[in-house]
């Protein structure tokens, strides 16, 4: 314990005394006037954020017929307008000094490592802007910014063993601060490229003619699970840490699973069984219970479902395995419908019959190819009950909305051929005593 703490100061000590070195290299009285020109580009560039910035969004505003991307190029250099000035002014001021005046490097030292900092900030804004996470894109931003800084004003290696001499010691493991921050830059890389590549390779999948809805889900599940762990693993044995105490935390995690986790294992290996055996796939309609709607994507634990009034139902993969489902468009999109009406004795069943066939094709949505059939299903009390079977190619676009055109179409057919539509009639008579 006593030696990591004496490391650690004297490492700190280190850092200090260079700190310190440099505070006076820079205050020598030949590179005063360097820091003078810092501090007028500084305040020119604060200037020139005022005066133009709101005027440039203005105009950003009133463009017409430019692309999303191009729109969102101009507002990264609207907001960056202080320090791409900066830029642009010292890099001038070092040319003038060195091409023009004839000055030597020195005199310029300053200015040089300045500007290098402020444009390595200035790719660093503009790369970042890349990853889309605001928490994640802020944390690289400050990662990438001290360390630039760190580099070119010669601090990196004395920082660095600051954060090594920070350390813990556990038999033959030892772990610093810098293998912690180490192992979240590089494995938070890995899964950032691993991210990018599953993104563009689903994409791939999922325009493929030659694989299913169903198998291209299941590959890019897999194909995600894979990049990912193989990227997590990659960045801890990138830093040094030794995995082989991972075997011991996997069997701890699969008793875990094994009496916590039991349902969200049914639900992931029930998503698995619906992925191979395409029960159900995105774009099918399916009714379970009272809920009716088309799949809208097929996730690890869940398959959502969106019905016709908007609602998005999040059902469980397990309910779809063991609860009768019934898929609209499970071999094809052909679904039948059923509309049941009735008619006065007074009249012809084969005109009611006809009109009634008639009618049902005069709807844009009722599937022509398959002629409709009406048949008489009984006789009533007050009228010859029938049964008009049409089908359908895009229940999709909801069930209960054909069925009223129909009905509709019923409704104006029958009045123009005068077939009545009766309704019970009831007789009262008051006998007296």
């Amino acid at each position: 314990m006593e030696q990591d703490i004496q490391a650690f100061l004297t490492e700190l000590q280190t850092l200090v005394n260079q700190l310190e070195l440099s505070a006076r290299l820079m205050f020598l009285p030949t590179r005063q006037i360097q820091l003078i020109l810092i501090a007028i580009m500084i305040a020119l560039s604060f200037l020139a954020r005022w005066l133009w910035s709101e005027r440039i969004r203005d105009w950003i505003r009133g463009l017409e017929g430019r692309s999303k991307g191009q729109l969102r190029f101009l507002v990264m250099l609207q907001r960056r307008i202080a320090l791409i000035t900066f830029v642009l002014l010292c890099w001038t001021t070092i040319f003038v000094m060195r091409q023009v005046m004839g000055l030597f490097p020195s005199r310029s030292y300053i200015l040089v490592v300045v500007g290098t900092i402020a444009l390595a900030w200035l790719v660093i804004g503009f790369a970042t802007k890349l990853i889309r996470n605001p928490l994640v894109r802020r944390f690289v931003n400050w990662s990438a910014w001290i360390y630039v800084t760190l580099y070119f004003v010669g601090l990196l290696d004395a920082t660095m063993g600051l954060l090594d001499s920070v350390a813990v010691e556990i038999q033959n493991f030892r772990l610093s601060l810098l293998n912690i921050l180490q192992a979240i830059i590089i494995t938070g890389t890995m899964v950032f490229l691993a991210r990018v590549l599953s993104n563009a390779a689903s994409q791939r999948i999922r325009t493929s003619e030659d694989i299913s809805p169903t198998l291209a889900v299941l590959l890019t599940k897999i194909l995600q699970a894979v990049l990912y762990v193989s990227a997590i693993f990659l960045g801890l044995r990138a830093v040094g840490f030794d995995l082989t105490g991972l075997t011991v935390l996997s069997g701890a995690i699969g008793v875990g699973i094994g009496f916590g986790l039991q349902k969200i294992v049914s639900n992931i290996v029930s998503g698995i069984i619906i992925l191979m055996d395409k029960s159900v796939k995105p774009g099918d309609v399916i009714s379970l219970g009272e809920t009716f709607g088309w799949i809208q994507s097929l996730g690890a634990r869940y398959v959502s479902v969106v019905t016709r009034d908007g609602r998005e139902y999040l059902i469980p993969n397990e309910d779809l395995i063991t609860s009768q489902v019934v898929n609209w468009t499970h071999t094809d999109e052909l679904v039948r419908l059923d509309i049941h009406f009735g008619a006065a004795y007074s009249s012809d069943p084969h005109l009611v019959r006809k009109t009634a066939i008639e009618a049902a094709m005069t709807v844009n949505r009722v599937f022509a190819q398959r002629r409709p059939v009406c048949h008489i299903t009984s006789f009533g009390d007050s009228s010859v009950d029938y049964v008009l079977r049409f089908w359908i190619t895009d229940s999709t676009k909801g069930l209960t909305n054909v069925r009223g055109d129909v009905y509709l179409a019923l409704w104006d057919a029958f009045q123009a051929a005068g077939i009545q539509i009766p309704f019970p009639q009831r007789e009262v008579r008051i006998l007296k005593d």
